[in-house]
């Protein structure tokens, strides 16, 4: 009886010191692989900038051989690890807790490989999507990052972007220039169309064709609204728009054409008492 004793004893401290070296050995496999996987992207960020490679497709790569060669080696870890039993029903109730929680990170990043694939739009982008709008700076697995005008960062989950509307404003090579200018009712609507004809013709970044659109388009309530429409190159909107402002603003104050603003006139009945 006491020889089954000490065989039991000897093969249960024997199993016991097993699993602990393999655990042992898996965590140090775990962290040399950890930096080593570190090395490796670098090394592949390095390569992809100098590369010919689709700038929008540069950030989803590096993502997507981060997330993958990590759960290679974690999954590698765990088979290093043994097999007893606390250990794998650890394991399998982890597993069904990560998969519950990474529901919306399959969503994203599913959305991800429909953006890349779609194409809606590509980093250096300016957009419009879920009340904001920035420069598309990068498009990641789970995610894309936009840059406001006044240099904010915006994250947005890929699988939210996926299914919203989005609004590309530089995906065309051109764009047009929609500008009303207000005149008062006493002037000369020839001479108004003449001047703004002879602002937005004259400037340089201005195309000639489509030829630009001047018209008389409303009666307002306290001036003569011309709407006029001019067609540049996507890079040259904004600087197409302030120039006319400013330019238009001059050229009537030249030919004393008043820009009106909105006033109202009271009349007094004087009665005698």
């Amino acid at each position: 009886m006491e020889t089954i004793i000490n065989n039991i004893k000897i093969n249960f401290q024997g199993a016991l010191g097993d699993t602990i070296n393999k655990v042992v050995f898996a965590i140090i496999v775990l962290v040399i692989g950890w930096i080593a996987i570190g090395w490796v992207l670098k090394i592949l960020k390095k390569v992809l900038q100098h590369s010919k490679i689709d700038a929008t497709l540069k950030p989803f790569i590096i993502s997507l051989s981060s997330i993958s060669l990590k759960v290679i080696l974690i999954v590698s870890v765990i088979n290093m690890a043994g097999e007893a039993t606390s250990l794998v029903a650890v394991l399998g109730a982890a597993s069904l807790a990560i998969g519950l929680a990474f529901q919306g990170a399959l969503s994203n990043f599913a959305g991800g490989f429909l953006i890349l694939t779609l194409r809606p739009f590509k980093v250096g982008d300016f957009v419009e999507t879920l009340s904001h709008k920035g420069t598309v700076e990068a498009i990641h697995v789970f995610n894309t990052v936009l840059i406001t005008i006044d240099n904010k960062v915006i994250t947005i989950p890929n699988g939210q972007l996926s299914n919203a509307s989005v609004i590309n404003y530089t995906e065309k090579p051109t764009r047009r220039v929609d500008i009303a200018f207000g005149v008062g009712y006493d002037a000369d609507i020839k001479l108004v169309a003449q001047v703004l004809e002879s602002v937005i013709s004259s400037h340089p970044l201005i195309h000639e064709d489509p030829a630009p659109f001047i018209k008389l388009a409303e009666h307002g309530d306290s001036a003569l609204v011309f709407q006029t429409r001019s067609w540049c190159n996507t890079s040259d909107m904004w600087t197409v728009h302030y120039d006319l402002m400013t330019q238009v603003k001059l050229a009537f104050d030249e030919n004393n054409i008043s820009i009106p603003f909105p006033q109202m006139d009271v009349h007094f009945d004087k009665t005698q008492g």
